[in-house]
């Protein structure tokens, strides 16, 4: 059986290495976004996984497809029409001085998705699980609207449905807030994942004690938060939070819990130093969480110490896309962080 991932791929271009937007005379090309990302890290895991998009019928289409299929990610319903790919900026920060990003996706292919342009059904014939995240409802009204056509199918289907809430204040543009459009999608959900501020910026759920701007994310705090999404939305059978403390932009903490209705489990802290490309690190723990689950069904402790392994090891991986192998993610569990050369 299959996992299913549905959302935006876009152009990421970068100044090579910590140039700023105004040093570069290049850029840097990949592809990658938070559902397709996803797909790319459980291709690496061994599972069969599929990205569903829509894209451009042009060059730049047809190489964000090349690439992914390149990864061992199926594409076999991408949808074609629209005039543009969606692109976005990325300035990688260092030390005290943050990352930014600019987003050119106005008009692009997929926030031009229509609901009946992809035959869910016939999507999730093979499938067994759906991940979106809740960047794809901030894109376009009708991308909410095919979203939640989706998610619709597959609890209908009987199929394990996760997100990652995935806030994102510089596309919620198109006129209904986040928190209403996300809270119909969410009750549909049998996974919810989030950091450790989307609960509260989504849905005004924030952990006590808590100062995230300051670093200060302990693990029990979050407990709170997970139990309070469950019984906002009782369809929910497990939470997780990413854990990540910012030292400065080289240097973060990173971890993660996991609650279920056996248990709230934890995982240990990693300190990362330095940090070579911290975008989609959430993507890889969800791509994690999702082969965790799967893999050790029985063991929600072992999944969520792979998720939070398999997205502390994308850190040291330049490119939206985690690149590890279940394992390289195993190794590190096992409590190899040396880093040494493997010969």
């Amino acid at each position: 059986m299959k996992i299913v991932t549905f959302g935006e791929i876009m152009l990421r271009l970068s100044p090579p290495g910590y140039q700023r937007f105004r040093q570069a005379r290049a850029l840097d090309v990949v592809y990658g976004g938070g559902e397709s990302n996803v797909a790319v890290s459980l291709a690496d895991f061994g599972d069969t996984a599929e990205f569903v998009t829509r894209l451009p019928q042009n060059d730049l289409g047809e190489a964000c497809l090349a690439a992914l299929r390149a990864r061992g990610v199926q594409t076999g319903h991408v949808v074609r029409g629209g005039e543009r790919l969606g692109i976005y900026f990325l300035e990688h920060g260092a030390a005290q001085r943050g990352s930014k990003v600019i987003y050119d996706r106005a008009g692009s292919s997929f926030a031009g998705i229509q609901p009946g342009m992809i035959d869910w059904p016939a999507v999730l014939a093979d499938a067994d699980w759906f991940h979106w995240t809740g960047i794809t409802p901030a894109v376009s009204q009708s991308a909410a609207e095919t979203c939640l056509e989706a998610v619709k199918t597959a609890e209908r289907l009987g199929k394990t449905v996760s997100c990652d809430l995935n806030y994102r204040a510089k596309l919620w543009k198109w006129g209904k807030p986040a928190a209403e459009v996300m809270a119909e999608l969410v009750s549909h959900c049998d996974l919810a994942v989030g950091n450790e501020e989307d609960a509260e910026k989504v849905f005004g759920i924030r952990a006590p004690e808590s100062d995230v701007a300051a670093g200060k994310v302990e693990a029990e705090k979050y407990k709170s938060v997970c139990e309070a999404l469950v019984k906002r939305f009782p369809n929910l059978h497990k939470v997780a939070v990413t854990l990540r403390g910012s030292l400065s932009a080289s240097r973060n903490t990173w971890s993660g819990v996991l609650w279920t209705k056996s248990g709230f489990h934890t995982a240990p802290v990693y300190d990362i130093l330095p940090i070579v490309d911290r975008v989609g690190a959430g993507d890889a723990f969800n791509g994690g969480l999702i082969h965790g689950l799967r893999a050790y069904p029985d063991d929600p402790d072992k999944a969520l110490r792979f998720a939070v392994a398999a997205s502390c090891l994308k850190h040291s991986i330049p490119g939206d896309a985690n690149a590890v192998t279940a394992a390289e993610v195993e190794q590190l569990m096992a409590g190899d962080a040396s880093g040494r050369v493997s010969r």
